[in-house]
């Protein structure tokens, strides 16, 4: 039955209907500013680490719809938890994580609120964006891929400052 009215190959089991208006809005103490992070399946497991580990995400003009059905599904529920504002709305240290070429990211001391930028998929961040952060941190990656995905570097990195955090 469900089939019939998804817009998914693969529709879910149960259904709900929602108003945007209702799902929360602000910032927290850590934030992830997507930078027109285009592939709603990044969109939502960004959503889904940003729940496990306490944080909020702030989305630029060109990023994916986070309430579109992709990304609500890759969130698993995390849309509803989670704290959306625009990509400028979160004050704190702006950390750039980028490819290559920035500090380690377990280097970077956290003392304060601290906004992550991640970048889109194939551009990256642009030098206006990256003029607007303080540091730029990158993932070691001691093993020879060329780059991570843009939701899964966003997960190690927000593990990481939640482990620093709490030591």
């Amino acid at each position: 039955m469900l089939a019939e009215v998804s817009t998914l190959a693969h529709p879910p089991r149960v259904a709900a209907v929602f108003r945007r208006e209702d799902l929360p809005r602000g910032v927290r103490p850590v934030t992830l500013a997507l930078w027109r992070v285009a592939d709603p399946g990044n969109v939502g497991t960004l959503l889904r680490a940003a729940d496990a580990f306490g944080a909020g995400v702030a989305l630029s003009d060109g990023c994916a719809d986070p309430t579109g059905p992709k990304a609500v599904r890759a969130s698993m529920g995390a849309i509803f938890r989670v704290p959306l504002a625009g990509f400028d709305e979160p004050s704190g240290k702006r950390v750039a994580l980028v490819a290559h070429g920035g500090a380690p990211l377990p280097e970077l001391a956290v003392d304060s609120d601290v906004v992550l930028v991640l970048g889109a998929e194939r551009e990256g961040l642009p030098r206006q964006v990256l003029d607007r952060c303080a540091e730029q941190v990158s993932i070691p990656q001691p093993g020879g891929g060329e780059s991570l995905n843009v939701a899964l570097a966003g997960a190690i990195a927000l593990y990481e400052l939640c482990r620093s955090r709490q030591s």
